[in-house]
């Protein structure tokens, strides 16, 4: 008698990236012609949208944009009132959140063959679509992103989580949306700081993946400042098309113990916590990444002009390279406890992303702490000099 039975099956896993503006007008029938394609005649879908209440307070057309976009949808009944929640952090680090929207699910009878659409920053999206994928084993989710760095990183990926005890994104899933619709009008109400935290996420990956790109961020970098709008959806659609590169030809959902995305990561999650996410993710991404160019010098892997060239880019856009709480050398061990974190979250052994050269990332798994603590002791007196 045989004693082992073998199961083995696929699963083929699609979405795209829209990109738009001014998304719910009623001359822009996309998001329609996208329902209308999706919709199952054979079912009523509802919709339900969680909207992170800075969009909400930003656009307050928006609520009766929803409403008169939506009644011309045939096998599609609208969820008449949008479950608002905080944007930030704050709202993975409260589980009312997450209750409140399984409540919603719930009371609204928000089934597998509807949407759960989640307008907002990547705090929210990673929420919501947390939330749709354990209600109901899975519920189809649809991410409108109103940030930069959502726009062009964590808006477009297959991953989502709840912050817990403490650690970043210790909850959480790999489910990948239904689609993303990257609409360019909620980037006009970004204030002057969360305009240029996402430009972290697109200097990371041109370090990591592709050097003429990062030779296009520093031509462009006074465009930036200067917030065209042109060169902005050009740099979200070109960082975004990297990141989607990656997810398709690499590891989607991490079963290895490399993750070359989150290049200058160890750090930064750890940061965020440690200034009581007072510095947004892409400020401490910046840093993150700043001490890992550094480090990446130390170690004689690229030269230290290079180095500093990509750490003056990030002064002239605006971002920081150092954070005064690392003066401390009791916030250093805090800090560095994050590549222990790191490994736990990987579940393997220790993975760093360092820089082979500008343009090429590769995996280390040994950390030398003095020569990290020689990094941030340059970026504290590199800070001091630029600022002087």
């Amino acid at each position: 008698m045989q004693s082992k039975l073998e199961q083995r099956f696929h699963i083929d896993f699609r979405y795209d990236i829209y990109f738009s503006n001014d998304l719910f007008s009623q001359s822009n029938d996309e998001f329609k012609r996208y329902l209308s394609n999706a919709s199952d005649p054979s079912f009523k879908q509802k919709l339900l949208f969680v909207i992170d209440s800075g969009v909400a307070d930003t656009h307050p057309r928006l609520m009766t944009q929803l409403t008169n976009y939506h009644l011309e949808l045939e096998n599609i009944v609208l969820v008449p009132e949008p479950l608002i929640i905080p944007g930030g952090e704050i709202c993975k680090n409260d589980p009312v959140h997450l209750d409140n929207i399984i409540q919603a699910v719930d009371q609204h009878g928000i089934d597998r063959h509807s949407y759960i659409v989640a307008i907002g920053g990547g705090a929210v999206l990673d929420l919501v679509g947390f939330a749709a994928t354990i209600s109901h084993r899975g519920i189809k989710h649809i991410r409108i992103p109103t940030t930069v760095l959502a726009q062009n990183d964590s808006g477009v990926g297959v991953k989502n989580a709840i912050n817990y005890k403490g650690k970043k994104n210790f909850i959480g899933t790999f489910n990948p949306p239904h689609a993303v619709f990257n609409d360019a009008v909620f980037l006009q109400t970004l204030d002057d700081r969360s305009w240029t935290s996402g430009i972290a996420e697109a200097i990371k990956v041109a370090l990591i993946k592709d050097r003429s790109f990062l030779s296009w961020i520093d031509a462009n970098s006074s465009a930036l400042c200067d917030r065209n709008s042109a060169v902005m959806e050009t740099l979200i659609y070109r960082c975004a098309d990297l990141h989607l590169a990656h997810i398709r030809n690499g590891d989607p959902f991490e079963l290895g113990s490399s993750r070359p995305l989150d290049f200058g990561h160890w750090s930064a999650h750890k940061l965020e916590q440690m200034s009581n996410f007072e510095l947004l993710h892409g400020e401490a991404v910046a840093i993150g990444i700043a001490i890992d160019v550094y480090y990446s010098y130390l170690i004689g892997n690229i030269e230290e002009a290079d180095a500093i060239d990509v750490l003056k880019l990030f002064r002239r856009l605006g971002l920081p390279t150092y954070y005064s709480l690392l003066d401390s050398s009791d916030a250093r061990r805090i800090l560095f406890s994050g590549l222990m974190d790191f490994q736990e979250h990987l579940g393997g052994k220790l993975t760093v992303v360092l820089l082979m050269t500008i343009g090429e990332g590769k995996d280390y798994h040994h950390i030398d702490y003095q020569l990290m603590d020689q990094a941030i002791d340059f970026l504290k007196q590199f800070n001091g000099d630029y600022e002087n």
